[in-house]
């Protein structure tokens, strides 16, 4: 069990809002899309990376300590506070040790799978009395395949409900053990027009999407909630939402296994992106009122089960 390492930058405790019951969502590094409006930017690069939280910092006056231990002398100083050169730091994380109110952070690091199910078992309670249990997120949990299978494999032997969240954006290879290990799953398809896809995430649509036909087909048995963001200027109309759940109708059928459900837009990982030090491409945006999304749901002409 110890063999295996993932690399992992959170475990958040008591969500209720991916899968059934209370849940432990497990944080995957590395994900093949570029979201514009990703929420979890630090999930997107596979590697640690190092955040700075000016709000927690006492600054350099009172400190000053980052200035001094960074090896490659990538942190300077400005205003009192201290400014992280990202050209020069490697995200070795020696700052972050020696910063006494935790304004530094570094995001990411290995873990073996009795590392990760023994932080999730300090809940097992809620899991028992919720229907809960754990959720593999990110990031992109089926970047690291063989890691994702052994930790939903042991927490399964723990008797411990598993699930995923997923844009199916890997090889059907890499996704299929995987699959096979999980009680739930929540897939993402932002949209099934080509040209807007690769504009807004980077990558091709025609992947995710045959993916999503497979795990149909081949695990028919599968709960599945299909969930699409709704991003202003991206998706938001009815003829880019009746499309996706066309898609979705014709792979699933009639299935009452499988469920469609729209994401608002929102702006809550703006400030990750400041803590980062990367711009956030979508910064004008504003959040999305639930009331656009219930009237998409309204104007669908559909069968399938919308939550």
């Amino acid at each position: 069990m110890d063999s295996v390492t993932g690399m992992i930058f959170n475990i958040q405790k008591f969500s209720v809002h991916d899968g059934p019951g209370i849940r432990s969502i497990v944080f995957f590094k590395g994900c093949p899309l570029r979201c514009r409006w990703c929420s979890n930017p630090e999930g997107i690069s596979p590697a640690p990376q190092i955040a700075w939280k000016q709000t927690k910092c006492i600054g350099t006056d009172k400190c000053g300590r980052c200035v001094e231990q960074c090896p490659l002398q990538a942190v300077t100083v400005a205003d009192h506070k201290p400014v992280i050169n990202r050209d020069l730091c490697n995200d070795c994380g020696k700052c972050e040790t020696f910063c006494p109110s935790n304004a530094l952070e570094l995001l990411g690091k290995p873990m073996t799978v009795a590392e990760v199910i023994e932080k999730v078992l300090e809940d097992d309670a809620f899991y028992a009395r919720s229907g809960g249990g754990m959720t593999l997120s990110g990031g992109e949990p089926l970047l690291q395949p063989e890691f994702a299978k052994a930790l939903l494999k042991e927490a399964r032997k723990n008797g411990i409900s598993t699930a995923i969240e997923t844009t199916g954006c890997v090889s059907w290879e890499k996704a299929k053990p995987v699959l096979e290990h999980l009680d739930f799953i929540h897939y993402d398809l932002k949209s099934v027009d080509e040209a807007l896809h690769r504009q807004f995430t980077g990558v091709s649509c025609q992947l995710p999407m045959e993916n999503f036909k497979r795990l149909c087909r081949e695990f028919p048995d599968k709960d599945i909630i299909v969930r699409t963001p709704v991003i202003p200027g991206f998706n938001d109309t009815v003829s880019q939402i009746q499309a996706i759940a066309d898609y979705i109708a014709s792979c699933a059928g009639a299935s009452p296994r499988i469920r469609y459900e729209l994401l608002p837009y929102h702006a809550y990982g703006t400030s990750k992106y400041e803590y980062l030090g990367l711009d956030y491409p979508m910064k004008n945006l504003k959040h999305m009122e639930r009331e656009t999304v219930e009237r998409l749901k309204e104007a669908l002409n559909t069968n399938l089960i919308l939550l």
